[in-house]
């Protein structure tokens, strides 16, 4: 605990002895309020005070006064009412906690009086009490489920004779003092939901009130804060839990008068509650419906967001660091957890994870005492495994997970510095990469970057390490050099070794070299190898893969010939993809990443990856005859084999004997599609998988991205924006954008069809993919290669450079240019 934390609980003491709570009914022996208390001089209270600090008593929530109304009167030392009138407000402090019957009762008085000041006196006092608002508003309480329209002022009689003391002494019999602390054994949460809204649909329509419950949050938070944080108050009373709930049904905690400080001071309470409260407001929030989760979504974005753009933040003023930012997202997380809970998911279906033995021995990176940077990928979320569902989990959430992004976030953060908070410094700061949902892609790729270049890195300083002890030539690359002609069978051979004899030099920066060919590796050559080796392994005619000419995708061949270290090969490939920031044609369905992430292939995978087999299915589903005699199905399937033989299968034990009915379609269904996805390609995607993990095991791949997004890390973006490319060209050598060959370049591209936009992307970066973010994050330079010529233009893919001789004339420009990008394969091609 900091001095400022201490010195501030020592004070709340030091005021409890002295000047009390407010309760008129106290019973903590510590407080001036409670009837058998010994009054205290100041140096005694200090005294004491320290030595309730030292030993954690018991704190009272202080009863605040009333706020001040809109024309700046005081209701607490209001002069406005009549001697009696005032004496009979006062009985209303016998209203310890609320329900929906005595706010309706409260209200109709106050309506007929015209006068507001004592449903604000009892608002204010109950909402900045923690007991007290943790006791409104329960399940239990006997009147809870009468209506509020039947206490309008409509129903009050014009000359009813109900005096403010009555409806005190009233109030005070319908609801006990002493309300249960203790939750249902069930975890059933205790507050009336419904009838929160509805007194909130009252209270909010009256100005003074939405003022006095803004006051009463800017005082209650803080000392929740302190009790959540300090005293443990969960762990005792779970029914604490309340208060947040009631809070947060607040429609209008997005408006400006909560936003200043009201609500940053709620988020930072509620930022302090135990994982498993967290998940008990999710769970509960999760049946809300859209509407309830998205507005409590949009107020901690706008929170968030009204933060962000309100301060500058730097590399030294990091919003890592900014209180109110850092805990909106983590309240923000609770609400994302609800969308995928409240949603359609999928918790079972997973993969087996192979598990890695651990070794006893000592790592060098530990010896070194660097584990913690270079540990394996992060565990899963603590609210993610209190609850079991994770975003993987998730088929169709409640809000798209696009909306939980913040914009305003991922143009403000460091990502260097969130890495190391991330990988390092993770119990002490904070990482946006802990709450992944809130950044886009770009922004997370970027901190895969960092963690693939240290570990790159690391291997480097190894390598120098062991060769410096055993006397041998340092290899700080991961080499690879082969003949085009035989690139498959020299690529499987160099990798398959690798990955025998030491598999941490796959997580080597990769350095490939064509056979008799000139061109330094940096980066381009690399991007040629990719090309080359995907070629020829989705060739149809080798059979690895095979190929739907409707969804223009392809699928593991079940009856290939090929052995498993061929697809191993693939998977090593696609790994070394992401690790080294290089972009794939390849055309895997969507069931691809999801198994690559650890989920299995389920039924509606059939729509993206065997479209005509899932409409088949969905078919059986929806047929209302009789299915047995009108489809003469049996639970024996038959597919082709790769020459085109017939294959039957038995899906259950003597299948063909077994006739699909009504009854039993579903199994059917769901045992199909699990031969078809799964079973039948068992060996080879089990192949393909360890070969990926061989590169990624230890990357926070998993833990970052979602399916979707490990899909546009590999494949890069299938929308081209020539436009946006164009703005953020850059150029050398003598031209400028405003020069007349430049001019005539970018309309002569822009003219190109779709194919020959893809092969001059192809020429000029090694990749006819867009990479993550679009070609506004290419970074294309052009430079002038001499003047008029009848040389065709050239490139540095590895720089992404397009080296461009000054033509004569537009004309001449696009038949050059047309020719290099159409006949450009290989190096050293002028």
């Amino acid at each position: 605990m900091n001095k400022a934390t201490a010195k501030h609980l020592i004070e709340r003491y030091f005021r409890q002895l002295t000047e009390g709570c407010g309760n008129g009914n106290c019973t903590n022996e510590f407080c001036a309020s409670c009837c058998d208390f010994q009054p205290l001089d100041n140096n005694s209270a200090a005294a004491k005070a320290l030595e309730l600090f030292k030993i954690n008593a018991k704190l009272c929530d202080y009863y605040a006064p009333i706020p001040s109304r809109a024309d700046g009167n005081t209701q607490l030392d209001s002069k406005m009412c009549d001697e009696d009138l005032c004496s009979s407000k006062e009985d209303l402090l016998d209203v310890h906690h609320l329900t929906e019957s005595t706010v309706c009762m409260i209200l109709s008085v106050c309506e007929e009086e015209k006068d507001y000041s004592p449903l604000v006196r009892v608002i204010g006092r109950v909402f900045s009490n923690a007991e007290a608002l943790m006791k409104s508003f329960r399940k239990d309480d006997p009147n809870a489920d009468e209506n509020l329209d039947a206490f309008t002022p409509t129903h009050v009689e014009k000359n009813s004779e109900k005096t403010f003391e009555e409806l005190g002494a009233s109030s005070a019999a319908a609801l006990p003092d002493e309300a249960p602390d203790e939750m249902s054994e069930s975890g059933e949460i205790t507050v009336d939901i419904d009838a929160v809204r509805r007194v909130y649909d009252r209270l909010l329509s009256i100005d003074q009130v939405e003022a006095a419950l803004v006051n009463a949050l800017i005082y209650l938070t803080p000392n929740v804060e302190l009790d959540l944080e300090y005293l443990d108050v969960y762990d005792t009373t779970p029914d604490y839990l309340n208060i947040f709930i009631i809070v947060m049904e607040n429609s209008n905690l997005h408006s400006p008068e909560y936003l200043e400080v009201a609500l940053p001071q709620f988020c930072k309470a509620m930022s302090k509650l135990p994982v498993a409260a967290l998940a008990r407001l999710s769970k509960l929030w999760s049946t809300h419906g859209l509407p309830h989760v998205r507005r409590m979504m949009e107020t901690f974005q706008q929170l968030i967001t009204f933060t962000v753009v309100s301060n500058e933040y730097d590399a030294e003023n990091l919003v890592n660091d900014d209180e109110t930012v850092v805990a909106a997202t983590k309240c923000l997380k609770v609400i994302f957890y609800a969308s995928i809970l409240g949603g359609d998911k999928d918790v079972e279906h997973n993969e087996e994870e192979d598990e890695d033995s651990d070794s006893d021995e000592l790592t060098l990176h530990e010896l070194l005492g660097e584990e913690r940077l270079y540990k394996k990928g992060p565990q899963a979320d603590p609210l993610e495994k209190e609850l079991g569902v994770r975003p993987m989990d998730s088929i169709r959430a409640l809000i798209p997970f696009e909306d939980f992004i913040n914009d305003s976030v991922n143009d403000v953060v460091e990502m260097d510095k969130d890495f190391t908070f991330f990988k390092v410094n993770a119990e002490t700061k904070f990482s946006f990469q802990s709450c992944p949902f809130i950044l886009n892609v770009i922004t997370k790729n970027q901190g895969l970057y960092y963690d693939n270049r240290i570990r790159m890195y690391s291997e480097r300083r190894l390598t120098a390490l062991y060769s410096m002890v055993q006397g041998q030539q340092p290899n700080p690359y991961l080499k690879l050099k082969v003949r085009r002609d035989h690139i498959i069978d020299d690529a499987l051979v160099r990798l398959e070794m690798i990955s025998m004899e030491n598999p941490s030099d796959l997580k080597k920066q990769l350095f490939v070299e064509f056979e008799g060919e000139q061109g330094v590796d940096e980066g381009g050559v690399s991007k040629e190898f990719f090309l080359l080796v995907l070629e020829e392994i989705f060739n149809p005619d080798i059979g690895m893969f095979t190929y739907d000419d409707i969804t223009k995708l392809f699928w593991f061949n079940s009856s290939s010939l090929e052995n498993e270290a061929q697809y191993t090969l693939i998977g090593i490939v696609l790994g070394l993809a992401i690790y080294n920031n290089c972009i794939l044609d390849v055309h895997f369905p969507m069931v691809v990443y999801r198994k690559l992430m650890g989920k299995k292939g389920t039924y509606l995978d059939l729509s993206d990856s065997h479209p005509v087999l899932y409409q088949s299915l969905k078919g059986l589903l929806d047929y209302t005859g009789n299915v047995e005699d009108d489809m003469m199905l049996t639970f024996q399937i038959s597919h082709t084999d790769l020459f085109g033989n017939p294959i039957l299968y038995d899906l259950k034990e003597q299948g063909d004997k077994i006739p699909v009915t009504k009854d039993n379609r579903q199994e059917f269904v769901d045992l199909y599609t699990e031969y078809i996805l799964n079973k039948s390609v068992e060996r080879q995607f089990k192949a393909f998988k360890k070969g990926f993990l061989m590169v990624t095991n230890e990357s926070p791949l998993k833990y970052l991205f979602r399916p979707e997004e490990v899909e546009l890390l590999i494949c890069g973006s299938r929308k081209l924006d020539f436009e946006a490319l164009e703005k953020t060209t850059e150029y050398d050598g003598g031209y400028g954008k405003d020069s007349q060959i430049i001019k005539d370049f970018w309309a002569t591209l822009h003219s190109f069809g779709e194919e020959q936009k893809r092969l001059f992307l192809q020429f000029t970066t090694g990749t006819d993919r867009a990479p993550v973010g679009g070609l506004g994050k290419l970074k294309m330079i052009i430079a002038k290669n001499g003047s008029d010529t009848d040389r065709l233009p050239t490139s540095h893919t590895c720089f992404n450079a397009l080296l461009l001789p000054e033509y004569s004339s537009k004309e001449k420009l696009r038949e050059r240019l047309l020719k290099a990008i159409t006949y450009a394969k290989g190096f050293g091609m002028l």
